[in-house]
Protein backbone atom coordinates (compact mmCIF):
# COMPACT_ATOMS: atom_id res chain seq x y z
CA UNK A 1 0.00 0.00 0.00
CA UNK A 2 1.10 3.49 -1.04
CA UNK A 3 0.75 5.77 2.37
CA UNK A 4 0.74 9.66 1.85
CA UNK A 5 1.38 11.40 4.74
CA UNK A 6 0.66 15.20 4.68
CA UNK A 7 1.69 18.54 6.04
CA UNK A 8 -0.98 20.31 8.10
CA UNK A 9 -2.26 23.60 7.19
CA UNK A 10 -3.95 24.13 10.10
CA UNK A 11 -2.69 27.33 11.32
CA UNK A 12 -2.03 26.43 14.93
CA UNK A 13 -1.08 22.40 13.88
CA UNK A 14 2.09 22.14 14.07
CA UNK A 15 2.53 18.18 14.76
CA UNK A 16 2.88 15.68 11.72
CA UNK A 17 0.89 12.01 11.22
CA UNK A 18 4.44 9.82 10.57
CA UNK A 19 7.79 10.11 12.41
CA UNK A 20 10.70 8.56 10.95
CA UNK A 21 10.30 5.24 13.37
CA UNK A 22 6.83 4.72 12.21
CA UNK A 23 8.30 5.31 8.52
CA UNK A 24 11.10 2.64 8.72
CA UNK A 25 8.46 -0.11 10.42
CA UNK A 26 5.53 1.09 7.28
CA UNK A 27 8.57 0.29 4.69
CA UNK A 28 9.66 -3.02 6.13
CA UNK A 29 6.24 -4.21 6.42
CA UNK A 30 6.60 -3.55 2.34
CA UNK A 31 4.62 -0.57 2.38
CA UNK A 32 6.23 2.53 0.10
CA UNK A 33 5.76 5.57 2.02
CA UNK A 34 5.20 9.86 0.35
CA UNK A 35 5.63 12.28 2.78
CA UNK A 36 5.15 15.95 1.67
CA UNK A 37 7.95 18.28 1.95
CA UNK A 38 7.98 20.49 4.94
CA UNK A 39 5.08 18.22 6.54
CA UNK A 40 7.63 17.51 9.93
CA UNK A 41 9.41 20.66 10.09
CA UNK A 42 6.79 22.13 13.09
CA UNK A 43 7.53 18.97 14.91
CA UNK A 44 11.57 19.20 14.40
CA UNK A 45 11.47 16.79 11.84
CA UNK A 46 13.54 17.95 8.70
CA UNK A 47 13.02 16.49 4.92
CA UNK A 48 16.13 14.48 5.91
CA UNK A 49 15.21 12.54 8.29
CA UNK A 50 12.37 11.17 6.73
CA UNK A 51 13.91 10.76 3.39
CA UNK A 52 16.57 8.62 5.35
CA UNK A 53 13.94 6.50 6.84
CA UNK A 54 13.11 5.41 2.98
CA UNK A 55 10.11 7.91 2.55
CA UNK A 56 9.31 9.87 -1.05
CA UNK A 57 9.27 13.41 -0.09
CA UNK A 58 7.25 15.74 -2.90
CA UNK A 59 5.18 18.17 -3.67
CA UNK A 60 1.27 17.76 -2.42
CA UNK A 61 0.57 16.56 -5.96
CA UNK A 62 3.25 14.25 -5.94
CA UNK A 63 2.79 12.87 -2.69
CA UNK A 64 -0.71 12.00 -3.30
CA UNK A 65 -0.36 10.71 -7.03
CA UNK A 66 -1.01 6.77 -6.23
CA UNK A 67 -1.74 6.71 -2.58
CA UNK A 68 -4.33 3.71 -1.49
CA UNK A 69 -4.35 5.78 2.27
CA UNK A 70 -3.69 9.13 3.25
CA UNK A 71 -2.52 9.77 6.96
CA UNK A 72 -3.07 13.48 8.56
CA UNK A 73 -3.35 14.79 12.06
CA UNK A 74 -6.49 17.55 11.37
CA UNK A 75 -9.17 17.20 8.65
CA UNK A 76 -7.65 18.14 5.25
CA UNK A 77 -9.19 21.81 4.15
CA UNK A 78 -11.37 21.55 0.96
CA UNK A 79 -8.81 22.52 -1.44
CA UNK A 80 -6.68 19.70 -0.11
CA UNK A 81 -9.54 16.92 0.42
CA UNK A 82 -10.80 18.07 -3.34
CA UNK A 83 -7.32 16.84 -4.60
CA UNK A 84 -7.43 13.13 -2.92
CA UNK A 85 -8.49 10.59 -5.36
CA UNK A 86 -12.12 8.96 -4.63
CA UNK A 87 -11.87 6.00 -3.23
CA UNK A 88 -8.84 6.91 -1.26
CA UNK A 89 -8.92 5.58 2.70
CA UNK A 90 -7.99 9.06 4.32
CA UNK A 91 -6.90 8.51 8.66
CA UNK A 92 -7.31 11.75 10.44
CA UNK A 93 -8.86 13.76 13.16
CA UNK A 94 -12.25 15.16 11.33
CA UNK A 95 -14.34 16.59 13.85
CA UNK A 96 -17.02 14.47 12.94
CA UNK A 97 -20.54 16.02 12.63
CA UNK A 98 -23.12 15.57 9.85
CA UNK A 99 -21.53 18.32 7.95
CA UNK A 100 -18.36 17.00 7.76
CA UNK A 101 -19.22 13.50 7.31
CA UNK A 102 -21.35 14.52 4.39
CA UNK A 103 -18.30 16.62 2.88
CA UNK A 104 -15.74 13.28 3.16
CA UNK A 105 -18.62 11.55 1.35
CA UNK A 106 -19.26 13.50 -1.53
CA UNK A 107 -15.69 13.87 -1.90
CA UNK A 108 -15.42 10.15 -2.26
CA UNK A 109 -13.17 9.53 0.38
CA UNK A 110 -13.19 6.02 2.72
CA UNK A 111 -12.96 8.38 5.88
CA UNK A 112 -12.22 7.38 9.54
CA UNK A 113 -11.82 9.68 12.18
CA UNK A 114 -9.85 9.01 14.68
CA UNK A 115 -11.44 10.60 17.97
CA UNK A 116 -13.97 7.48 17.13
CA UNK A 117 -12.04 4.83 18.12
CA UNK A 118 -13.87 2.71 20.36
CA UNK A 119 -12.54 2.91 24.74
CA UNK A 120 -12.20 -1.03 24.20
CA UNK A 121 -8.81 -2.65 25.84
CA UNK A 122 -8.10 -3.76 22.14
CA UNK A 123 -8.29 -0.37 20.70
CA UNK A 124 -5.95 1.47 23.44
CA UNK A 125 -3.16 1.33 21.94
CA UNK A 126 -4.48 2.99 18.66
CA UNK A 127 -6.65 5.77 21.16
CA UNK A 128 -5.28 8.97 19.63
CA UNK A 129 -7.19 11.33 21.77
CA UNK A 130 -6.10 9.82 25.08
CA UNK A 131 -2.17 10.08 23.59
CA UNK A 132 -3.05 13.88 22.85
CA UNK A 133 -5.11 14.43 25.79
CA UNK A 134 -2.14 12.75 28.36
CA UNK A 135 0.00 15.88 26.89
CA UNK A 136 -2.29 18.26 26.50
CA UNK A 137 -3.30 17.68 30.47
CA UNK A 138 0.56 18.37 31.12
CA UNK A 139 0.99 21.23 28.97
CA UNK A 140 -1.88 22.49 30.81
CA UNK A 141 -0.35 22.94 33.84
CA UNK A 142 2.68 23.94 32.35
CA UNK A 143 0.71 26.71 30.98
CA UNK A 144 -0.73 27.68 34.18
CA UNK A 145 2.50 28.01 35.82
CA UNK A 146 4.01 30.43 33.41
CA UNK A 147 0.61 33.02 33.26
CA UNK A 148 0.31 32.30 37.54
CA UNK A 149 2.37 35.37 38.72
CA UNK A 150 3.73 33.61 41.65
CA UNK A 151 5.39 30.28 42.90
CA UNK A 152 3.97 26.69 42.56
CA UNK A 153 5.61 24.79 45.93
CA UNK A 154 5.74 26.46 49.36
CA UNK A 155 9.63 27.69 50.12
CA UNK A 156 10.86 28.66 53.15
CA UNK A 157 13.53 31.08 52.98
CA UNK A 158 14.81 33.83 55.51
CA UNK A 159 12.96 36.54 54.47
CA UNK A 160 9.62 34.30 55.14
CA UNK A 161 7.53 31.88 53.52
CA UNK A 162 5.58 31.09 49.84
CA UNK A 163 2.73 29.61 50.17
CA UNK A 164 2.36 26.82 47.53
CA UNK A 165 -0.10 27.41 45.17
CA UNK A 166 -3.72 25.49 45.72
CA UNK A 167 -4.62 23.52 41.75
CA UNK A 168 -7.99 22.33 41.21
CA UNK A 169 -8.46 19.87 37.88
CA UNK A 170 -12.31 19.67 37.11
CA UNK A 171 -12.47 16.17 35.36
CA UNK A 172 -10.44 13.00 35.92
CA UNK A 173 -10.27 11.62 32.70
CA UNK A 174 -6.91 11.03 30.69
CA UNK A 175 -6.20 14.97 30.50
CA UNK A 176 -7.30 15.57 34.12
CA UNK A 177 -5.36 13.06 36.21
CA UNK A 178 -2.15 13.86 33.87
CA UNK A 179 -3.01 17.76 35.39
CA UNK A 180 -3.26 16.12 38.73
CA UNK A 181 0.21 14.63 38.84
CA UNK A 182 1.88 17.55 36.70
CA UNK A 183 0.40 19.90 39.50
CA UNK A 184 1.71 17.61 42.37
CA UNK A 185 5.32 17.37 41.22
CA UNK A 186 5.65 21.42 40.62
CA UNK A 187 4.85 21.56 44.32
CA UNK A 188 1.16 22.70 44.15
CA UNK A 189 -1.80 21.84 46.75
CA UNK A 190 -3.98 19.84 44.79
CA UNK A 191 -7.75 18.63 44.56
CA UNK A 192 -10.12 17.64 41.32
CA UNK A 193 -13.55 16.75 41.06
CA UNK A 194 -15.39 14.35 38.66
CA UNK A 195 -19.55 12.89 38.10
CA UNK A 196 -17.77 9.07 38.42
CA UNK A 197 -17.54 7.80 41.60
CA UNK A 198 -14.89 5.32 40.78
CA UNK A 199 -12.45 8.70 39.94
CA UNK A 200 -12.10 9.35 44.14
CA UNK A 201 -9.66 6.37 44.31
CA UNK A 202 -8.44 7.72 41.33
CA UNK A 203 -7.59 11.32 42.33
CA UNK A 204 -6.26 10.10 45.97
CA UNK A 205 -3.52 7.81 44.24
CA UNK A 206 -2.08 10.63 42.69
CA UNK A 207 -2.02 12.83 45.77
CA UNK A 208 -5.46 15.02 45.41
CA UNK A 209 -8.20 15.73 47.48
CA UNK A 210 -11.61 14.73 45.58
CA UNK A 211 -14.20 17.23 46.07
CA UNK A 212 -18.12 16.32 45.80
CA UNK A 213 -21.15 15.73 47.38
CA UNK A 214 -20.62 12.03 48.40
CA UNK A 215 -24.55 11.52 48.89
CA UNK A 216 -26.12 8.36 48.18
CA UNK A 217 -26.99 9.16 44.85
CA UNK A 218 -23.47 9.63 43.87
CA UNK A 219 -22.43 6.41 44.75
CA UNK A 220 -25.11 5.47 42.39
CA UNK A 221 -23.92 7.32 39.73
CA UNK A 222 -21.89 5.37 37.52
CA UNK A 223 -23.48 2.41 34.51
CA UNK A 224 -21.90 -1.03 34.90
CA UNK A 225 -20.18 0.16 31.97
CA UNK A 226 -18.39 2.65 33.28
CA UNK A 227 -20.17 5.88 32.42
CA UNK A 228 -21.77 8.43 34.56
CA UNK A 229 -25.29 8.21 35.19
CA UNK A 230 -27.57 11.55 34.27
CA UNK A 231 -27.78 13.31 38.00
CA UNK A 232 -31.17 14.60 39.52
CA UNK A 233 -31.53 18.98 39.58
CA UNK A 234 -30.97 18.82 43.25
CA UNK A 235 -27.75 16.81 42.95
CA UNK A 236 -26.92 19.15 40.26
CA UNK A 237 -27.52 22.14 42.67
CA UNK A 238 -25.83 20.85 45.95
CA UNK A 239 -22.62 20.15 43.56
CA UNK A 240 -22.99 23.46 41.94
CA UNK A 241 -23.28 25.17 45.25
CA UNK A 242 -19.87 23.23 46.89
CA UNK A 243 -17.74 23.63 43.32
CA UNK A 244 -18.08 27.63 43.51
CA UNK A 245 -17.22 28.17 46.97
CA UNK A 246 -14.44 25.45 46.26
CA UNK A 247 -12.70 27.39 43.29
CA UNK A 248 -13.23 30.92 45.35
CA UNK A 249 -10.12 29.50 47.52
CA UNK A 250 -8.31 28.30 44.15
CA UNK A 251 -5.22 29.72 42.60
CA UNK A 252 -5.48 27.79 39.26
CA UNK A 253 -8.57 25.63 37.64
CA UNK A 254 -8.01 23.44 34.94
CA UNK A 255 -11.19 22.05 32.94
CA UNK A 256 -10.91 19.20 30.97
CA UNK A 257 -14.82 18.50 29.39
CA UNK A 258 -14.49 18.20 26.21
CA UNK A 259 -16.56 16.00 24.19
CA UNK A 260 -16.08 15.26 20.49
CA UNK A 261 -18.69 16.51 18.03
CA UNK A 262 -20.28 18.09 20.98
CA UNK A 263 -20.33 21.70 22.94
CA UNK A 264 -18.36 21.61 25.74
CA UNK A 265 -20.72 21.70 29.42
CA UNK A 266 -20.65 24.87 31.29
CA UNK A 267 -18.36 24.59 34.21
CA UNK A 268 -17.07 27.59 35.38
CA UNK A 269 -19.56 30.75 35.39
CA UNK A 270 -18.81 34.11 34.93
CA UNK A 271 -20.09 34.63 38.62
CA UNK A 272 -17.31 31.76 39.63
CA UNK A 273 -14.41 33.50 37.93
CA UNK A 274 -15.72 36.91 39.45
CA UNK A 275 -15.51 35.15 43.23
CA UNK A 276 -11.40 33.87 42.48
CA UNK A 277 -8.44 36.46 43.34
CA UNK A 278 -6.84 38.35 41.27
CA UNK A 279 -3.91 37.03 39.75
CA UNK A 280 -5.44 33.11 39.29
CA UNK A 281 -5.63 31.39 36.51
CA UNK A 282 -7.65 29.53 34.38
CA UNK A 283 -7.10 26.96 31.86
CA UNK A 284 -9.81 25.90 29.83
CA UNK A 285 -8.61 22.54 27.74
CA UNK A 286 -12.49 22.53 25.62
CA UNK A 287 -11.65 26.11 24.33
CA UNK A 288 -12.49 24.13 20.44
CA UNK A 289 -15.13 23.13 21.46
CA UNK A 290 -17.00 26.44 23.08
CA UNK A 291 -14.74 26.13 26.42
CA UNK A 292 -16.08 24.89 30.48
CA UNK A 293 -16.07 29.24 31.37
CA UNK A 294 -18.20 31.23 30.47
CA UNK A 295 -15.93 33.71 29.60
CA UNK A 296 -13.40 31.58 27.43
CA UNK A 297 -11.71 32.18 24.23
CA UNK A 298 -10.33 30.31 21.65
CA UNK A 299 -7.00 30.74 21.09
CA UNK A 300 -7.30 33.96 23.35
CA UNK A 301 -5.79 34.35 26.88
CA UNK A 302 -7.80 37.12 28.29
CA UNK A 303 -8.65 38.83 31.45
CA UNK A 304 -11.62 39.47 33.52
CA UNK A 305 -11.04 41.15 37.08
CA UNK A 306 -7.85 40.12 37.43
CA UNK A 307 -8.38 36.45 36.10
CA UNK A 308 -6.79 34.92 33.24
CA UNK A 309 -8.65 32.38 31.43
CA UNK A 310 -6.79 31.00 28.70
CA UNK A 311 -8.39 29.10 25.65
CA UNK A 312 -5.30 27.43 24.01
CA UNK A 313 -7.26 25.85 20.76
CA UNK A 314 -4.14 23.06 20.42
CA UNK A 315 -1.73 22.08 23.56
CA UNK A 316 -0.82 18.84 22.50
CA UNK A 317 0.92 21.19 19.08
CA UNK A 318 2.83 22.87 22.24
CA UNK A 319 4.73 19.71 22.54
CA UNK A 320 4.83 19.17 18.71
CA UNK A 321 7.57 16.08 18.79
CA UNK A 322 6.10 14.11 21.18
CA UNK A 323 2.70 14.17 20.36
CA UNK A 324 3.98 13.78 17.34
CA UNK A 325 5.61 10.27 17.63
CA UNK A 326 2.30 9.26 19.73
CA UNK A 327 0.41 10.08 17.24
CA UNK A 328 1.94 8.39 14.83
CA UNK A 329 2.34 5.69 16.93
CA UNK A 330 -1.40 5.21 17.29
CA UNK A 331 -1.70 5.38 13.91
CA UNK A 332 0.69 2.62 13.07
CA UNK A 333 -1.27 0.07 15.32
CA UNK A 334 -4.40 1.03 13.47
CA UNK A 335 -2.68 -0.29 10.30
CA UNK A 336 -2.66 -3.81 10.89
CA UNK A 337 -7.08 -3.21 10.80
CA UNK A 338 -6.21 -1.24 7.24
CA UNK A 339 -4.45 -3.91 5.30
CA UNK A 340 -4.66 -7.74 3.80
CA UNK A 341 -2.20 -10.21 4.93
CA UNK A 342 -0.39 -9.33 1.87
CA UNK A 343 -0.25 -5.56 3.06
CA UNK A 344 -2.67 -4.11 0.64
CA UNK A 345 -5.20 -1.74 1.28
CA UNK A 346 -8.53 -3.79 2.56
CA UNK A 347 -9.57 -1.87 5.74
CA UNK A 348 -11.30 -4.56 8.07
CA UNK A 349 -14.99 -2.85 7.62
CA UNK A 350 -16.64 -6.02 10.19
CA UNK A 351 -14.03 -4.78 12.69
CA UNK A 352 -15.28 -3.18 15.82
CA UNK A 353 -12.90 -0.71 15.74
CA UNK A 354 -12.25 0.46 11.95
CA UNK A 355 -16.75 0.48 12.36
CA UNK A 356 -16.75 2.70 15.37
CA UNK A 357 -14.26 5.08 13.19
CA UNK A 358 -15.92 5.16 9.39
CA UNK A 359 -17.50 8.54 8.59
CA UNK A 360 -18.08 7.48 5.11
CA UNK A 361 -17.67 4.87 2.31
CA UNK A 362 -18.18 4.73 -1.44
CA UNK A 363 -19.66 7.74 -1.68
CA UNK A 364 -22.19 7.24 1.57
CA UNK A 365 -21.79 8.29 4.96
CA UNK A 366 -22.29 5.61 7.07
CA UNK A 367 -21.54 6.09 10.85
CA UNK A 368 -24.93 5.44 12.56
CA UNK A 369 -24.39 9.08 14.66
CA UNK A 370 -24.64 10.84 10.89
CA UNK A 371 -26.46 8.25 8.59
CA UNK A 372 -29.46 9.19 6.89
CA UNK A 373 -32.15 6.98 7.18
CA UNK A 374 -33.73 5.41 3.89
CA UNK A 375 -37.36 6.13 3.56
Amino acid sequence: MRIAILKERHADETRVAATPETIKKFIKAGHQIAVEKDAGVHASIPDAAFAEAGADIGTLAATLKGADAVFAVQKPDADTLGKIAKGTLLVAHLEPSAESAEALAKAGVDALSMEYVPRITRAQAMDALSSQSNLAGYRAVIEASQLYGRAFPMMMTAAGTVAPAKAFIMGAGVAGLQAIATARRLGAVVSATDVRPAAKEQVASLGGKFIAVEDEEFKQAETAGGYAKQMSAEYQAKQAELIAAHIAKQDIVVTTALIPGRPAPTLVTKAMVESMKPGSVIVDLAAPTGGNCELTEADKVVEHQGVKIAGYNNLPGRLAADASALYAKNLANLLPLLVDDDGKRAPHWDDEIIQGMALSRDGAVVHPNFAKEEA
